[in-house]
């Protein structure tokens, strides 16, 4: 019998939940040089009527939009919960505010939905939106490098730097041999707890003998 073709892979499709003007413009910058197609839901019904009109890949949300227990809260986790071997094809991260983010931690870890707390730090930021990214097979490998425009605000012509960036700058993001080393042995260890609860989630759902 002649083996399957692997299926054509899809554009990396971004939804984005968040109305704040500077916070968009920023997220875009980031993920549109990926060569991602990205696109902005202002508000939480926006982002349901784009989630059931469209396919996505990675929904990023201001925590602030949806809370903790609101339709789109509850569609989002849904969604996420569908581990990829079972078909799931959407992935979401979340994003809290500086101040009184802390209080939408313990629903999240509930809800077994990953987040950030803002500022994000630019690799930070992109670590997580790729690892989520390779878990579903939207792209082969993790990003491990930053590209070097990317690692602070556009200076002014006058030589002013404006404060207009969601990240906070850094000199450089290219990691070191060590740095590399350890981003693998993470991998190697979130690779082994993804697997193991898999597994458990499995087992709760076959018959007890």
């Amino acid at each position: 019998m002649a083996a399957t073709p692997p299926l054509p892979q899809r554009k990396v499709g971004i939804l984005i939940l968040d109305n704040d003007p500077v916070s968009q413009s920023a997220l875009r910058q980031i993920l549109d040089a990926e060569g991602w197609r990205v696109r902005h839901a202002p508000d939480a019904r926006a982002l349901l009527r784009e989630l059931a009109a469209g396919e996505w890949s990675l929904v990023i949300a201001d925590i602030t939009l949806t809370g903790t227990d609101s339709p789109a809260f509850h569609t989002l986790r849904e969604l996420a919960g569908v581990p990829a071997h079972r078909g799931g094809r959407v992935r979401v991260l979340y994003l809290l505010p500086a101040l009184g983010g802390e209080a939408f931690v313990s629903a999240l870890e509930r809800a077994q939905l990953p987040f950030a707390l803002r500022p994000v730090h630019l690799h930070d930021f992109l670590e997580k939106v790729s690892d989520l990214l390779v878990e579903i097979g939207a792209i082969e490998a993790p990003i491990r490098q930053v590209r070097r425009e990317f690692s602070g605000p556009r200076k002014k012509k006058d030589g002013a730097s404006p404060n207009h960036s969601m990240f906070p700058a850094r000199d450089s993001y290219a990691y070191t041999e060590e740095e590399l080393a350890e981003f693998e042995r993470q991998e190697q260890e979130d690779a082994g707890q993804r697997k193991k609860r898999r597994n458990h989630s499995d087992d709760l759902g076959r018959p007890q003998r």
